[in-house]
């Protein structure tokens, strides 16, 4: 199964919001400056909030594309 996620930076709260089966937008704190952000959706808070939403672990969730972008594609094994 593959999942789509956009990251928002700089936002006020962390959240994740699903907004279609495989389509979901990840809310973080950090600034896009420094690739801080993507650090962040990919190793912090915000991606634990997705896999839990999911119910699955996290060594099931592989990033495939979008390290360094806005728009990332999971892979869930």
């Amino acid at each position: 199964m593959f999942i789509n996620v956009k990251v928002f930076p700089d936002s006020k709260k962390e959240s994740v919001v699903r907004k279609s089966e495989n389509s979901f937008e990840i809310r973080v704190k950090e600034k896009a400056e420094q690739n801080l952000a993507n650090k962040a959706a990919i190793n912090k808070a915000a991606i634990k909030a997705l896999v839990f939403k999911l119910g699955i672990s996290p060594a099931k969730l592989r990033l495939i594309k979008g390290a360094k972008s806005r728009s990332k594609f999971f892979d869930i094994r």
